[in-house]
């Protein structure tokens, strides 16, 4: 990767087209297109509804995960340490 490329990763341009619905972080609302920058949103989401659920989503999401032993590290190591 160039210096170029390392500094356009930095840089705060939006990505995304119109149509597509975003959850914005930073604004706490629904937006449409690529108003703010990628690090500040949720999405793309097909519909306004779905990006209106995108922090429902996210809890839902992180409880699942949470709740999965799959994605606990802790257990794993406990488990490999009785071998």
């Amino acid at each position: 990767m160039g210096q170029h490329d390392r500094m356009s990763l930095f840089k705060r341009t939006t990505v995304g087209k119109p149509g597509e619905w975003f959850y914005c972080l930073r604004h706490q609302k629904v937006e449409e297109g690529p108003e703010c920058p990628a690090k500040d949103r949720f999405g793309p989401y097909g519909t306004r509804e779905e990006a209106e659920n995108a922090m429902r989503t996210a809890h839902e999401r992180n409880k699942e995960w949470r709740n999965d032993p799959r994605w606990h590290d802790d257990d794993k190591q406990a488990d490999d340490n009785e071998d």
